[in-house]
């Protein structure tokens, strides 16, 4: 028999909170694993109790869920952790949005509802709004009706493997354009495929068909993630955990 850990087991995980947070500002720039290394030191300065893996190198129980890419901003981005002693949802929101940068909000803190399925099945979809400074929004307008009226669209992607063609143009399930202050604003609704298309790719495959090129650098915000439904509404992951309620009654331990 191979060598056993030393020590008692973990404890097990007896709640699920779904958070969803915001990254803005400086930290749009953060890697993903820059923002998980300062969601976990977070958890840490908050006393979270989490629960952890068993085994020789224990890991606190994080589960992350379609990070939007660096560069893009989001008020959308999602996380479940397990916990080793019930906790008040809302006590932990305050106590962890205390303890990260002022870029990172976090904003809801749900318990997982018994019964309720994954929180990955319940996400397929971004809502994307993209700013273009110095574009006139005519111009950005006639540019998404061409990609619209497109069957294929074939952009370049670089992904680890080097660069590859893929077409952008089926996991965009609607796209319009609208004026802002002193820029144009596409707005967008992209399913969550393989490989993944990004607001970098529907931007390239607008300039491939209407020859697009913005003037100057888009600002990208992610608004919402959720499943996209039959008549295009993109649901909201957490509605079904706020709908359940807490599974039970027992006290919750405050942070």
């Amino acid at each position: 028999m191979g060598r056993q850990p030393d020590g008692p087991p973990p404890p097990p995980t007896v709640q699920k909170l779904r958070i969803r947070y915001a990254k803005r500002g400086r930290l749009r720039f953060a890697s993903h694993r820059d923002l998980a290394r300062a969601l976990e030191r977070a958890l840490r300065r908050a006393r979270v109790p989490m629960a952890f893996s068993a085994g020789f190198s224990p890991h606190p129980k994080i589960s992350y869920l379609g990070a939007a890419p660096t560069g893009a901003a989001s008020e959308a981005e999602y996380v479940e952790i397990g916990l080793s002693v019930r906790c008040d949802p809302e006590a932990v929101r305050v106590a962890l949005d205390d303890s990260l940068p002022e870029d990172i909000a976090v904003l809801e803190c749900v318990e997982a509802g018994a019964g309720t399925g994954s929180l990955a099945d319940r996400i397929d979809t971004s809502v994307w709004r993209v700013e273009l400074p110095g574009l006139d929004p005519d111009e950005l307008a006639r540019a998404v009706e061409a990609f619209l009226a497109a069957d294929v669209v074939t952009v370049a992607k670089r992904t680890k493997n080097g660069l590859r063609d893929i077409d952008a143009r089926p996991s965009v399930a609607s796209a319009s354009a609208s004026t802002g202050a002193g820029c144009a604003i596409l707005h967008m609704v992209v399913r969550q495929g393989t490989p993944v298309v990004r607001p970098d790719d529907v931007l390239a495959a607008l300039a491939a068909v209407a020859d697009l090129h913005p003037p100057l650098p888009p600002r990208a915000v992610r608004e919402a993630q959720g499943r996209l439904d039959g008549t295009g509404t993109v649901a909201d992951p957490l509605g079904p955990d706020r709908t359940a309620g807490a599974p039970d009654q027992e006290a919750h331990a405050t942070v």
